[in-house]
């Protein structure tokens, strides 16, 4: 096997994978969900014409009893995948007011997507004539454009084929750098880029393979180039499906981050949480469970969650300070080496100490404010509290009070 047909069977199958992964939600999401299910049937398209390149199924599709029957149905896929990508470009600029002003690249859009609805058709049609009417098909063939180079009926067939391809890409490299100028957030930015660019080479791969075709047929070029430059643009094929799977999977990636972020902050801050609820039964929704029942309530966004025990864990906080001295503060932060985290979590570890063992509650107790920013910020700190919460030595912090008491 060539390292070119081991490329075709990873790109396929790095095309499937992705268009398995946004199946259930194409299928199974939003009725008004056009995007997901534009895209889907992009990615299931094109996974299907990857899989048609492949060195084993193009050989056996290529010697069944119709002749290169691999690059019909090749053809048949990626006009349905080019058709649904349109879709795609369309359903992402959603709804506008019936008497609003549409914006002209949304107009555009919308007039290409329609016109490549009847084009397609006609393509596919054409296509179908043309491969059984005027392509020489008595040998079969392995690469069809280097195997068929300099007959006119091949050019013709691949011709139709190009002029689709390359006018979709052409849309789509256009839509996609005016999308990627506007794109505030970088993860979109980038898989907007990778996207364009995917489309920048599919303008240069059609025209490239159109302007060989019709060359040959006018000098047949020999065995050998033929084949280095099917070679050579199969290659620039396969870069530009990896761009374009990765790019349009680089937006989601970054949902699926943001989600193990909040997976991994929820179980670092459990601990904390916990001990906190536990003192103070009545402060959460519901009772403080082990991690793994928690981790388990579906019913509850993780996000949500996690600004919730952020909410829990300064209130319950707050409600300590009526169980310590004054001095516990600057005590911990000594025992510590200096403020921060670990001098917060002396404190947090000593006043529950404090309660449990049955101190009265009274006046609050003077801490460090906190000043967070933001949300994020303010659960970042918390995390880290939490993690030296775990360290935090629990006779060390009872020594906190007893050095406190005989000191008053």
């Amino acid at each position: 096997m060539s390292a070119l047909d081991a490329a075709g069977y990873l790109i396929a199958g790095l095309m499937t994978a992705v268009a398995l992964w946004r199946m259930p939600a194409a299928l199974w999401g939003d009725e008004e969900d056009r995007r997901r299910r534009a895209l889907w049937g992009c990615y299931a398209g094109f996974a299907a014409a990857l899989w048609t390149k492949t060195e084993a199924v193009r050989t056996g599709l290529n010697n069944s009893p119709v002749v290169d029957l691999a690059v019909l149905i090749k053809h048949y896929t990626s006009t349905i995948a080019i058709l649904a990508i349109l879709s795609y470009i369309v359903a992402i600029y959603g709804h506008y007011p019936a008497d609003g002003t549409v914006p002209r690249h949304v107009r555009f859009a919308r007039l290409v997507q329609q016109v490549a609805a009847k084009a397609s058709v006609a393509t596919l049609v054409l296509l179908t004539v043309l491969f059984f009417t005027v392509v020489d098909r008595s040998v079969p063939s392995d690469r069809f454009v280097s195997d068929h180079a300099g007959q006119w009926g091949a050019t013709l067939y691949m011709s139709v084929f190009y002029l689709y391809l390359g006018a979709a890409s052409a849309v789509c490299a256009y839509q996609w750098a005016l999308a990627t100028g506007n794109a505030r957030l970088r993860h979109l930015r980038a898989g907007l880029g990778m996207m364009t660019a995917a489309m920048f080479i599919g303008v240069a791969y059609t025209v490239s393979r159109t302007l060989f075709l019709w060359a040959s047929v006018l000098h047949h070029p020999s065995r050998s180039f033929a084949q280095t430059f099917d070679k050579a643009t199969e290659l620039a094929q396969v870069v530009l499906f990896a761009l374009f799977a990765v790019g349009a999977s680089i937006p989601a990636f970054s949902k699926g981050w943001r989600r193990v972020k909040l997976w991994r902050a929820q179980v670092r801050l459990h601990p904390l949480w916990h001990a906190l609820m536990t003192a103070f039964p009545d402060q959460p929704f519901e009772p403080p469970a082990p991690l793994a029942r928690e981790l388990t309530r579906f019913d509850t966004p993780a996000d949500l969650r996690v600004d919730r025990w952020a909410a829990d864990i300064a209130d319950a906080v707050e409600k300590l300070r009526h169980y310590v001295p004054d001095g516990l503060v600057g005590a911990a932060t000594s025992l510590a080496g200096g403020p921060g985290p670990l001098a917060d979590a002396y404190w947090i570890k000593a006043a529950l100490a404090a309660k449990a063992d049955g101190a009265p509650a009274g006046k609050a107790a003077a801490v460090e404010q906190k000043h967070a920013t933001d949300q994020d910020d303010e659960v970042a700190w918390l995390v880290r509290v939490a993690d030296a919460y775990r360290k935090a030595d629990g006779d060390r912090a009872r020594g906190l009070l007893v050095s406190l008491e005989s000191t008053a």
